[in-house]
């Protein structure tokens, strides 16, 4: 057997399709839909035959008997052992020696990587995180920064270029306010640290906003200041610029904490000299008009946007989100050469990105520019118990910084009672990778667009679906190359894989199924797909360690098992960096 595919399921979608159609003159348009099956019937089904032979008025078992003795009789037969089930199912279960094979061939993540890589030459940006300026961050920026992470790193691992852009509120009417009300109030800020100047300015922007609410001249003293601002009055910008730096110190130690990192920081602000293009432009083209004073779009296609503008220009000139969103897009695009732009929000800002996405096909379309895929992922709310958002006792959103601080703590007081005779450095180490791991996997397990309920028990477990139980699996993995005295980086693709024993038979299955999930996460842009899959490998090696002897005796045996072992922890390591959570080889 002179190769082994990587993805078994794609490599047997192209193979079925190519004899249906060549040898068994079946449609071009015929789908083999290749699915993953239960382990007793194989390890993977054609279901599309059956679909196929209904609609063409074809006996869909005879159908199935036909493509079957087709594929029998051509290259790559070596590769499977089929049978035919049902009404016309077939069902494909990987030849051992393939097995094997493939377990000999794609050895490190290195191999996976290059074996991937669909998306190589493809340029992705992905914007994410994307705070507020002046505000501290609280749970609800949470979802973004980490599904938009994993993303990020399952798009570079499939070989794309990936630009991560983090898009700052850091400009518009909410600094007219602020800089009003710590006018009015005599406040100074440079003697606090980050996170007292936050909490300052937090409360100062809520003094304010009440004022502009109650009072009209308190409105106009803030529209004044906006354009002071907008005007470039230097006491203005340096107060303006005061407030990104300490707020971005403060984001920084949260990123810092989470492992998150950033390509570009490149806020609002930074495209206020390039919006009067688009208003423009838009105009130029026919695409914006007047409004009550506004420069609006209208989509008269639409059935919901014909009557609900898309706001380009408010009616005292300044520009707004929609205008500076079309203005990062262009930029992106004309100084990045995006291919795609995907961004990581809730989902209570669907409508807004739809219009943006309807707005930039026309735009782009009718200027002749070339207009990358644009994506919107979006997500769903951290719960409490009661079902709404998570909150303080006192009704206000939960920091980030202090639902991290208390991630650590507990997970430090889990550890401490395990294991006593850590240093205390040792234990601060853990306790932090555990800690924040186990608040990142809880969320990134989550289907991304359903709710969820938070709930420190179940994240900080050590049993059952969290992160605490995957690092634990690879924790134990390398205890039992620790037991070897050898390491498994040493077992490359130098030793032969014999696998005899039902539990490593089945673990190496499990193992081949790791290209089909990432595809599938890739398709969907859904991270808890690999969280399933890595939950579900740690389970089969858990049965694998207790039924078999890992370290045999017999040399052969010994090696080929160790073999296994580091082929696991291969992949467990590779799923868990997708995700972007830490791991520990003791714990």
């Amino acid at each position: 057997m002179k190769a082994c595919p990587f993805d078994f399921q794609r490599f047997i979608d192209g193979w079925v399709r190519e004899i249906a159609v060549s040898r068994c003159h079946l449609s071009e348009d015929f789908d083999p839909q290749i699915l993953p099956s239960e382990p007793r019937f194989g390890d993977f089904q054609c279901n599309g035959i059956f679909a196929h032979a209904k609609r063409n008025g074809v006996v869909p078992r005879q159908l199935a008997e036909q493509v079957m003795k087709a594929l029998q009789a051509s290259d790559g037969a070596q590769l499977f052992d089929l049978s035919l089930a049902g009404a016309g199912f077939i069902n494909f279960k990987i030849a051992i020696s393939a097995v094997e094979i493939w377990l000999e061939t794609y050895a490190s993540e290195e191999d996976f990587c290059k074996a991937a890589g669909d998306l190589s030459g493809k340029t992705v940006v992905v914007d994410y995180s994307c705070p507020n300026t002046a505000k501290q961050m609280h749970v609800g920026h949470l979802r973004s920064m980490v599904i938009g992470d994993a993303i990020a790193n399952l798009l570079e691992f499939f070989g794309a270029r990936v630009i991560r852009d983090n898009h700052l509120g850091d400009w518009g009417t909410q600094f007219g306010i602020l800089l009003m009300q710590l006018r009015e109030e005599k406040i100074q800020l440079e003697n606090l640290s980050p996170d007292e100047a936050l909490e300052c300015l937090e409360n100062v922007y809520r003094r304010g906003t009440q004022a502009t609410q109650v009072s009209e001249g308190a409105m106009e003293r803030a529209r004044a200041e906006l354009v002071a601002l907008q005007n470039g009055d230097p006491e203005h910008v340096a107060i303006w610029k005061w407030i990104n730096t300490v707020s971005y110190a403060s984001f920084q130690e949260i990123y810092d904490l989470a492992r998150i990192k950033f390509d570009h920081v490149l806020g609002e602000s930074f495209y206020r000299d390039k919006v009067s293009r688009v208003c423009d432009e838009l105009s130029q083209c026919g695409i914006a008009e007047e409004d009550e004073g506004a420069l609006v779009v209208f989509h008269r296609n639409h059935q919901r946007f014909c009557r609900q503008p898309f706001i380009i220009r408010k009616r005292d000139g300044a520009s707004n989100y929609a205008t500076t969103d079309l203005a990062t897009v262009l930029y992106r695009r004309e100084e990045w050469h995006c291919d795609e732009i995907i961004y990581v929000t809730d989902g209570r800002q669907r409508d807004h990105f739809e219009q943006l996405f309807l707005t930039a096909e026309r735009w782009f379309s009718a200027k002749g520019y070339t207009r990358p895929v644009l994506k919107h992922v979006w997500f769903g709310t951290v719960c409490g118990e009661d079902g709404k958002a998570i909150k303080t006792r006192s009704g206000e959103p939960i920091r980030l910084k202090t639902l991290f601080t208390e991630a650590i703590q507990r997970a430090s007081e889990i550890i401490a009672a395990k294991d006593q005779n850590l240093t205390e450095e040792e234990r601060a180490r853990i306790s932090q990778v555990v800690g924040i791991g186990a608040i990142k996997y809880g969320d990134l397990l989550q289907n991304r667009t359903s709710d969820y309920v938070f709930s420190w028990d179940k994240m900080l477990s050590l049993e059952g679906n969290t992160a605490p139980y995957l690092q634990y699996a690879v924790a134990r993995i390398h205890a039992i190359f620790r037991r070897a005295k050898i390491s498994p980086d040493a077992l490359g693709k130098f030793h032969k894989i014999h696998l005899r024993e039902s539990q490593e038979i089945a673990l190496a299955r499990k193992l081949l199924l790791y290209p089909c999930v990432l595809r599938q996460a890739l398709a969907d842009l859904r991270p808890h797909f690999i969280c399933t899959y890595i939950y579900e490998l740690a389970g089969v090696f858990s049965a694998f360690y207790n039924g078999t002897k890992i370290l045999a005796e017999d040399q052969q045996t010994l090696l080929s098992r160790l073999s296994l072992c580091a082929r696991t922890l291969t992949v467990l390591r590779s799923g868990i960096n997708l995700l972007g959570i830490g791991f520990l080889e003791k714990m």
